[in-house]
């Protein structure tokens, strides 16, 4: 099933791990949700519980490059959320992908981070592949990018302090 979802995720999300237990797409959306209630509570426990822990799990973005691996991630996240600025994204625009066992949520995160008192949009083309396993939906890849070779250096330079 292909399909544009009315719906965003941002600062108001929730943490829906106890639906995402569930084998169908509200499953998939409630890992989803987790994802960004985590990201932007900069909560690492629940960020952890999101991901699988399997080695080759992926996340390809602008911070880390290319990471494999549920902890690697997860470590990477740990040094986001505790470090010099505090991020915050909503995730818009949103094309859901799904099928039996999977889903891929593509769209744009839109929101900002502030550094020395001072606040910086934020754009990123983003995609986030989630899969039905072991009894829970959970978050096996990801792809973020940043358009503007300019916002990109500045974002890097503010997150890694």
């Amino acid at each position: 099933m292909t399909r544009r979802l009315a719906a965003t995720f941002g600062p108001d999300s929730r943490n829906r791990l106890d639906v995402a237990t569930a084998p169908g797409i509200e499953g998939a959306l409630a890992a989803l949700e987790t994802f960004y209630f985590a990201f932007n509570q900069r909560d690492s426990d629940v960020f952890a519980r999101v991901w699988t822990q399997d080695a080759l799990a992926q996340l390809n973005n602008p911070l880390g490059g290319i990471l494999r691996g549920g902890e690697a991630i997860s470590a990477l996240y740990d040094k986001v959320f505790h470090g010099p600025a505090r991020v915050t994204v909503t995730f818009g625009d949103v094309v859901e992908y799904a099928g039996d066992g999977h889903a891929l949520f593509a769209g744009r995160e839109t929101g900002s981070y502030v550094v020395d008192g001072r606040e910086v949009p934020l754009r990123i083309r983003t995609s986030r592949y989630f899969r039905y396993e072991d009894g829970r939906w959970a978050q096996f890849h990801h792809h973020g990018s940043i358009d503007d070779a300019a916002e990109l250096a500045a974002y890097q330079a503010a997150i890694r302090g």
